[in-house]
């Protein structure tokens, strides 16, 4: 009737506005919700793509619980992110939202002891764990309990490194707790999927590639669709997510192929933090971003969503690392996206940025969606992009 108010859109909450929570920013707003966006950085790259900002850290959950109930949210969603993923799971439990998952499976999704301690329970194979008191092999991987990215991780190959290792998880760590387990030779593979009513649904297999060391350029790519044990990986991702209680929405795990079989490195109860949505979609047309909200929202799952249909003959994502220094300039990102195949670059860091040595993650510059007629002619594709990225930095600002 004209001159009635217009109907009001969905008040969606997200916690985290960086890099790993772009895609489903992206996707909220195309969605017609209104996009309440959390973190501490006022900065933040994806604040861009929300109707409100709020800078409040995605650890602090009294401020998010009362920004829930003051502006009347009709759902909460942590993609990209561990931590907060129980955050938010605890505030719907309380305020009477809906959530994909309790707090109680957050809690083991979001505790690597846990996990392993569950995956244990249900025989899912994984690395062996160094029990307290025992000495630790080496090699061996040295890891916070409480972290993603492979934040705080290191492979210690020296009897010497141990402490060392244990410091940097220790420091990493938001509890102060790390774990000690076997390393795991193999190629890593990562199952995206989701889970509707219990039903555990893949729907694509990547493969992780780094350069060691990584160079200036590109360290690491997602690459579709994965070369390795597919099968197996499915059959030990299903077992993970079945372990820890995951019945409905997203899941991303990681998985080492080792020789003796897939052990499982970890599941994360979310979105991937690497454009995993995006890459996915590119590649099978599946609009997982899209799942996420509604099972954020409390929306039935159409299941015809779930199929998808392939779009390229292979897909990838790369991410852009920067010579160590103060940012001033980004040239040739428009020669990049001309590339054919090339979805889109994205480059999260503005002028200012100071980058140090290439960690995992944290100094990250961008990414690169590239699509082929082949895996490797995507990566191909996604390398010539890279190539034409340009960082300047001042190696030595005053």
């Amino acid at each position: 009737m004209a001159g009635d108010p217009p109907a009001r859109r969905p008040r969606l909450l997200v916690l985290g506005a960086g890099p790993a929570q772009l895609g489903l920013l992206e996707a909220a707003r195309r969605c017609g919700l209104h996009v309440i966006a959390a973190d501490r950085d006022p900065q933040a790259i994806g604040f861009v793509h929300a109707d409100e900002r709020a800078v409040i850290s995605t650890d602090d959950e009294s401020a998010l619980e009362r920004l829930v109930r003051a502006r009347e949210v009709d759902g909460l969603i942590s993609p990209g992110a561990d931590w907060s993923v129980g955050v938010a799971a605890r505030i719907a439990e309380r305020v009477g939202l809906p959530h994909p998952i309790d707090a109680v499976t957050a809690s083991l999704a979001t505790s690597k002891t846990r996990q392993r301690e569950q995956f244990a329970r249900a025989g899912v194979p994984q690395p062996r764990l160094v029990a307290d008191g025992e000495e630790a092999p080496v090699p061996c991987v040295v890891k916070p309990i409480d972290q993603q990215g492979q934040r705080g991780l290191s492979v210690v190959r020296d009897p010497r490194e141990l402490d060392a290792a244990v410091e940097a998880a220790v420091e990493a760590s938001r509890g102060g707790g790390y774990v000690i387990e076997e390393l795991v030779d193999g190629p890593e593979v990562t199952v995206n999927g989701v889970s509707v009513d219990g039903d555990f649904v893949p729907l694509a297999i990547t493969d992780r590639l780094t350069a060691d060391p990584p160079a200036y350029g590109v360290a690491l790519a997602h690459a579709w669709p994965s070369v390795g044990d597919v099968h197996g990986a499915v059959r030990a991702a299903r077992a993970a997510v079945a372990a820890l209680g995951v019945s409905q929405g997203p899941s991303y795990t990681q998985i080492r192929l080792a020789a003796g079989g897939p052990r499982v490195m970890e599941v994360a109860a979310r979105l991937g933090g690497g454009h995993d949505a995006e890459l996915l979609e590119a590649a099978t047309g599946v609009p997982l971003n899209d799942l996420a909200l509604d099972f954020a929202l409390g929306r039935p799952i159409d299941p015809t969503l779930l199929g998808g249909e392939q779009r390229a003959g292979g897909a990838c994502v790369v991410f852009l690392v920067a010579p160590v220094g103060e940012l001033i300039a980004v040239e040739g990102v428009a020669e990049a996206e001309a590339i054919e195949g090339v979805g889109w670059v994205r480059v999260y860091r503005r002028p200012g940025w100071r980058f140090g040595p290439l960690l995992r993650g944290a100094d990250r510059a961008g990414a690169i969606l590239a699509v082929g007629t082949s895996r490797d002619d995507a990566l191909g594709r996604a390398r010539r992009a890279a190539e034409a990225v340009r960082f300047e930095v001042d190696a030595d600002p005053a």
